[in-house]
């Protein structure tokens, strides 16, 4: 048995969360060798399905009612079988073609066991590491509690896939499922079946003449989309989630699934990581090493001639090179190292962010090794900066402003008469 499969099968016997760790892996292949890769691929739809009659009870139990009452066809063999539910083929009484995901019976208290490992494993590298300290691995893992039960409630998927949907209505870039609400449960999720090819189905998007700068690039505008139009992402996107359509390959879009996982920003991340990438673009270290300081990201006092030259260090080789030839796991480590000499630390409500950066990247990877990554995403970046100080935008911020008006006005009465009040003796 190769290094791989064994490192494979001992993620999946070690439970959901870690085989969820192996989907991010997978997409690293500038980090990971090729065989080890390779095998990691398989976990993305290829985990091993539950009982076909224990999947067929619960989906009864949850939409109380016979499944030939609600399907005119079922597929007791699942499409695809993953770490935290399966999916089944069925068509509606009504002819619509859907699949059924179903989340895995008994999973809360195998989760319960992975996560009190991993927050024993946090809890002792904050004691033992200073290193560690600075990305608060315990945080990290409390946060990631949140998302990993938030997925198992499977009307929550759904509601991320409407709005999902909802912003994407009519878009050129983006298809996402249709969610048949009749029938969605807790653990059970009945939605529109998609067809088009896995985006890591390098030789059926070459046969189809499939366009990938064009494709690589666009991946990029729906990425940053999401963070800087809508504030609301796909955070969960390895390669068994997305698809490539296979109507007009010469202008690809793509499909999305899964919308368990999901991330918004508040106006203030926003802002701050807009003018982060804008400063970087533009090759202005002071001005990274200033927005860092001011956000509370590295201690007020730190140097700022010293800060922005350790930046630029590790900044400027890899501007004006291809993706292809651009570690960000490199630049992620250097930048590591800066952080060790001025205690800057890593924001746990960035972690999702983070994660779906890796993502994108390892995608861009495959699909378009020359794609540049910077010069696709600055365009759109100067667009956004420019729409944030247009005079529509500015009133509409304005308007709001004015809304909140009666509630200060409230509070600041509470407040005086409150510091009016004499004092109890």
């Amino acid at each position: 048995m190769s290094r791989g499969v064994r490192f494979r099968l001992a993620l999946q016997d070690l439970g959901p969360i870690f085989i969820k760790f192996g989907q991010l892996l997978s997409t690293r292949r500038d980090l990971l060798p090729e065989d080890i890769a390779d095998e990691l691929m398989l976990l993305q739809d290829r985990v091993p399905p539950f009982d076909q009659q224990v999947a067929i009870k619960l989906i009864e139990e949850q939409l109380g009612a016979r499944i030939c009452d609600v399907f005119s066809r079922f597929d007791e063999t699942p499409l695809a079988s993953a770490s935290v539910a399966q999916v089944h083929a069925a068509c509606l009484k009504t002819g619509e073609e859907v699949v059924v995901k179903v989340v895995r019976p008994g999973l809360k208290p195998i989760i319960g066991q992975d996560l009190a490992w991993l927050f024993i494993l946090a809890r002792m590298a904050e004691r033992v590491s200073a290193d560690a300290r600075l990305l608060h691995p315990v945080q990290v893992v409390m946060d990631y509690e949140k998302t990993i039960y938030d997925e198992l409630d499977l009307l929550r998927e759904a509601a991320n896939s409407s709005q999902l949907r909802r912003n994407f209505e009519g878009s050129d870039l983006l298809y996402v499922p249709q969610v048949y609400w009749d029938w969605c449960r807790p653990k059970v999720l009945v939605m529109e079946r998609i067809y088009g090819l896995q985006v890591t189905d390098m030789a059926g998007l070459a046969d189809q003449r499939t366009d990938m700068k064009m494709l690589a690039e666009r991946g990029v505008e729906i990425f940053f989309t999401q963070i800087f139009r809508d504030s609301f992402f796909h955070a969960d996107m390895h390669p068994g989630n997305i698809f490539v359509s296979t109507v007009n390959p010469w202008a690809p879009k793509y499909i999305a699934i899964d919308c368990g996982i999901v991330g918004s920003l508040t106006p203030e991340d926003q802002d701050y990581l807009a003018r982060n990438l804008f400063a970087f673009f533009k090759r202005d270290y002071r001005r990274v090493a200033q927005l860092h300081i001011d956000s509370g990201w590295v201690p007020a006092e730190t140097k700022l001639n010293e800060f922005e030259a350790a930046i630029r260090t590790v900044c400027e080789p890899i501007f004006e090179k291809p993706l292809k030839d651009i570690s960000f796991g490199q630049v992620l480590m250097r930048l590591f190292q800066t952080a060790r000499r001025f205690n800057m630390e890593v924001q746990p409500q960035l972690v999702l962010l983070q994660k779906t950066l890796l993502n994108i990247e390892g995608l861009g990877r495959q699909l378009y090794p020359e794609l540049d990554l910077w010069s696709t995403a600055q365009p759109y970046l100067e667009r956004w900066m420019r729409e944030r100080v247009s005079p529509k935008t500015l009133l509409g911020n304005l308007q709001s402003q004015v809304e909140q008006l009666p509630h200060i006005a409230g509070m600041t009465r509470d407040l005086l008469e409150r510091m009016s009040r004499p004092h109890a003796s």
